[in-house]
């Protein structure tokens, strides 16, 4: 769960070159991102699209049901605490995304629990006993799924409130506020699916010290948002996580430096097998 606090955005006065700007800043903002998230889902689609597009929307499913339940019990603590208390309900503010965080872990260990399920299932019916979809596409699908729907929810709003009235940074206030906005959803969008193959991977072989270094992470990275609109005391610090969650996952996914100086270098190895072909023809038929 990510908190980006809103600049105040005045009302809309006489000057006509207000609504332009602020649909063009938001515009260019989210341009770059959602560029990148897309080419990211068309490529976890191209080899099994059936299967990934139903695994995603599974996956959208149960970071839904997380939100619903961490809104619940944010929604009663707030009306059985006192309102008029700013301080507490800054508090219960933390609480719930403290809550919204454990509960989508929580949701996160269970559909790993049922794309085991599923995964043994689609081996016994397969022609080769083998299913379709390896362990870790699962994760990477889920894991990006989770992050697009998370991305969605955080960023909606954001974007209703760019149509205007008015411009954010006309009273001083910061003027990055949608491009940072956008490029804290991208780094969330990231984190969802690094943390989802490593996730998986910690519960497929029982490191359970993994398992905490995800949460903690992602606790981290929720409460930075609480330094908005302070926007470099949070965002550098959750790309250096973003960064090093993506490392972390790009090896436990198999990933080696070989292949990334390979893929530098553009070069194709050498095949030194050797062929062997049979001097015998299958004769021609008349």
């Amino acid at each position: 769960m990510t908190v980006i606090k809103q600049q105040t955005l005045p009302p809309k006065t006489s000057h006509a070159d207000l609504e332009p700007r602020q649909t063009t800043a938001a515009a260019d903002g989210s341009a770059c991102p959602s560029c990148m998230i897309l080419n990211l889902q068309m490529l976890s689609a191209a080899g099994v699209p059936c299967l990934s597009s139903l695994f995603s929307l599974c996956r959208a499913f149960f970071w839904l049901v997380s939100l619903l339940l961490a809104s619940l019990i944010w929604f009663i603590s707030v009306h059985l605490s006192d309102q008029g208390n700013a301080r507490l309900q800054y508090g219960l503010l933390v609480f719930g995304a403290a809550v919204s965080v454990l509960l989508q872990e929580a949701f996160r260990f269970a559909y790993f629990k049922l794309l085991k399920k599923a995964d043994e299932g689609l081996a016994t019916i397969s022609e080769d006993g083998r299913s379709p979809i390896s362990l870790k596409q699962m994760a990477y699908v889920s894991g990006l799924s989770f992050g697009i729907i998370s991305g969605v929810f955080s960023v909606i709003n954001i974007l209703a409130d760019s149509i205007g009235p008015g411009i954010v940074g006309i009273h001083g206030d910061s003027p990055y506020y949608f491009i940072t906005s956008a490029f804290l959803t991208m780094a969330v969008v990231l984190l969802h699916t690094f943390w989802g193959v490593i996730f998986f991977d910690a519960c497929e072989k029982r490191r359970y010290w993994c398992l905490g270094l995800v949460v903690i992470s992602h606790l981290v990275t929720s409460g930075l948002t609480f330094l908005n609109p302070w926007y470099v005391a949070s965002l550098v610090p959750i790309y250096i996580i973003t960064f090093c969650m993506g490392i972390w996952a790009f090896f436990t996914a198999g990933g080696s430096l070989h292949n990334i100086l390979k893929c530098l270098s553009c070069k194709q190895e050498d095949d030194s097998r050797v062929m062997m072909y049979s001097a015998l023809q299958v004769p021609f038929e008349d």
